[in-house]
């Protein structure tokens, strides 16, 4: 019900005013515009997490055979993303991801909790882009929001994160790398130090398709020999499409982990709906 308000809400918000926090650099994209050109732009700024353009993704990735019962875990993130001006040629971009879990026990063969995850902002600082190449860095932060003990950490961890992407035509990759320590929280809890990487390739397609990959690995350093490192790999397509006037990617990826802690999910689906802002092309004088 909250994310379906804060959808509704954004999707009146003034188109003026989203100008004003995205700046008066961004790419001059319409979005009512549905030509390849304009397709093609909306289609790598949904795959560059510091764009000019906010956006609010939408993202439920289901984990499948869990635990010594084969339980199944849902998670739905929140991820808005949001960039504002500070000067000609910096800006900050905000991204929060907000999970709300369904975990099960998975030493049971039923029953489990439903609420919120632990809240992830990051505060990236990234330069005008002149080229291909974009990139940013800023800290970033694990808010023990969790309304069950099981659905988070447990620990206010915070650390370091890196962007770079590289934007050819017809292709995106790229790569976001951060570290978090725990530096604070339940002392009934483990501490913290995990490093997580995730890298993009995307091909462009024609009318709006692509083809992707965004595995996220994991290393937990503090693991055990052997329950360090989760490494997924597969990939999926994605399209852009409009609701009415507002345009939006759709996307859907499939990722076998190859490399995983004992009792995790060797399988997990990943689909994603991203709302996209993008500034209304100006009337020429």
């Amino acid at each position: 019900m909250l994310v379906g308000l804060l959808l509704a809400y954004l999707f009146a918000f003034p188109q003026q005013s989203l100008a004003m926090l995205q700046g008066e650099t961004q790419s001059d994209v319409s979005r009512t515009d549905k030509s390849a050109d304009t397709i093609q732009a909306l289609q790598k700024t949904t795959q560059n997490t510091v764009a000019t353009v906010m956006s609010i993704p939408v993202e439920n990735i289901g984990s499948f055979n869990m635990g010594p019962y084969d339980r199944n875990q849902d998670v739905v993130f929140l991820k808005p993303l949001i960039p504002i001006q500070l000067s000609e040629n910096w800006r900050l971009v905000l991204r929060i991801l907000q999970p709300v879990r369904w975990q099960p026990y998975v030493s049971r063969n039923r029953g489990g909790e439903f609420g919120l995850g632990d809240m992830n902002p990051t505060f990236f600082l990234s330069p005008r882009s002149r080229g291909m190449l974009a990139w940013a860095v800023g800290p970033t932060f694990l808010l023990p929001t969790a309304t069950d003990r099981i659905l988070g950490q447990g620990k206010f961890s915070v650390g370091p994160e890196f962007a770079l992407f590289i934007q050819p035509d017809h292709w995106t990759s790229g790569t976001l790398i951060s570290n978090v320590w725990s530096v604070a929280g339940s002392s009934g809890r483990p501490n913290m130090n995990q490093m997580q990487l995730q890298y993009f390739i995307t091909h462009f397609l024609k009318k709006g398709w692509d083809l992707e990959t965004s595995p996220i690995v994991t290393a937990n350093w503090k693991g055990r020999t052997g329950n360090v490192w989760t490494v997924p790999f597969g990939g999926g397509v994605g399209k852009i499409v409009h609701f009415g006037s507002r345009p939006a990617k759709l996307s859907a990826q499939l990722y076998r982990t190859a490399v995983c802690p004992s009792g995790a999910a060797p399988w997990s689906m990943r689909l994603q709906t991203e709302f996209l802002f993008p500034k209304r092309k100006q009337q020429e004088n």
